[in-house]
C-alpha cells in the first residue's frame, strides 16, 4: 500500500496544469516534442480512483483523478457517425530512449486505449 501511495503521488507531480493529461514521457512535460497521451492518462486516472477508494490516497489525489477524467472527456470526439474516438493513443512501446517514445506513432480508439479508457470511466464512479 505505501509503494502505490508514493506512486500516486508521483503522478500527480507529472500532471498537466492546464489539460489534467500526462505526457507521452511523463516527466519531460517542457519539451516541445513532447505530448499528451491518452491511454497512459487513462491508465493513471484508474489508478489514482483505486488508490482514492482503497483509502490509500486523499483529497489531492481525487481532485487530481477527477481533472484527468474531465480531460480525457475533454478530448474524446466523435466520428462522422456519431460514435466516440479517442485520440493521442501511442501504438505501444518498447523500452527506448526518449526519441524513441515520442516519436512513436499516434492512433485513434486502439483497444489498449479504450480499454484503459473504460476501467478509468468505471473507476470515477466510484468517486465521483
Amino acid at each position: 500500500m505505501y509503494v502505490l501511495g508514493n506512486f500516486v503521488e508521483a503522478l500527480v507531480r507529472y500532471q498537466d496544469e492546464e489539460s489534467g493529461l500526462w505526457y507521452q514521457v511523463v516527466d519531460k512535460g517542457e519539451q516541445p516534442d513532447n505530448w499528451l497521451e491518452t491511454s497512459g492518462s487513462c491508465l493513471f486516472v484508474y489508478t489514482i480512483a483505486k488508490a482514492v477508494k482503497m483509502g490509500i490516497a486523499g483529497e489531492a489525489a481525487a481532485a487530481a483523478a477527477k481533472k484527468g477524467y474531465e480531460g480525457l472527456i475533454h478530448v474524446l470526439e466523435r466520428d462522422e457517425r456519431g460514435r466516440l474516438v479517442l485520440p493521442d493513443i501511442c501504438i505501444g512501446t518498447s523500452a527506448g530512449d526518449y526519441e524513441n517514445y515520442v516519436t512513436r506513432p499516434r492512433v485513434n480508439n486502439d483497444l489498449h486505449g479504450v480499454g484503459a479508457f473504460v476501467m478509468a470511466c468505471v473507476e470515477m464512479q466510484s468517486i465521483l
